[in-house]
């Protein structure tokens, strides 16, 4: 994805203040050299941040007629506006190993055995894992194939291979589930008792 930034001169609150009055969005571009105070189109800027590749890939920024490879590290939304208020970006080449979130994709669910024949249900235990890698392997999803999963079945993080140069940190915790197969509830019908209503006594006449 590419997106074109300008030079910012001008620093401080009420500087960016003014450059969001206008439409734009200030930012920074830090790593492999100086840091780079950035302004960017808010527009442009906010209908990309709502693509996931936008977030997990690397992106192509051009600035001042020079193309740099960079990855959206942080951001700063209104509370209740929806408006981007600072973007901040890290420049990355080849030899750039980076540490980020990556979204999963699980595919073949509908396909699954648990699903088709045992009408299980499959949770999605995590959405998304950090990895390391080189910036140049860095994937923009991670691919979960559950179309092999069967009734009773717990997919870890060791049951998928994720490629050579993909390293998943988990920060300590051993195999974590990525997906499970949940067994459907049976439904439990309660019978009302049936009761009999006894026959009305007749009443006796006086004598």
């Amino acid at each position: 994805m590419k997106f074109t930034a300008f030079e910012r001169s001008l620093q401080g609150t009420g500087a960016s203040r003014r450059l969001r009055l206008v439409g734009k969005v200030p930012g920074i571009v830090y790593g492999a050299g100086e840091a780079t105070t950035i302004e960017v189109d808010h527009n442009a800027l906010y209908h990309a941040m709502r693509k996931e590749a936008f977030h997990s890939s690397i992106l192509e920024m051009e600035l001042a007629g020079n193309v740099q490879k960079v990855l959206l590290r942080d951001y700063q939304l209104h509370p209740y506006k929806q408006q981007v208020l600072h973007v901040d970006f890290q420049r990355v080449d080849a030899t750039t190993r980076i540490h980020k979130k990556i979204p999963l994709h699980f595919i073949n669910e509908a396909e699954a055995p648990a699903v088709k024949i045992d009408k299980c249900t499959i949770t999605h235990v995590v959405s998304e894992l950090e990895v390391e890698c080189l910036a140049e392997q860095l994937p923009e999803h991670l691919t979960i194939d559950l179309g092999a999963m069967v009734k009773g079945q717990t997919l870890h993080l060791d049951d998928v291979d994720f490629g050579a140069g993909i390293k998943v940190l988990t920060h300590g915790r051993k195999n974590p589930a990525i997906a499970t197969v949940v067994e459907p509830v049976a439904e439990e019908v309660i019978v009302a008792p049936v009761v009999t209503a006894e026959p009305a006594k007749g009443k006796k006449g006086k004598k």
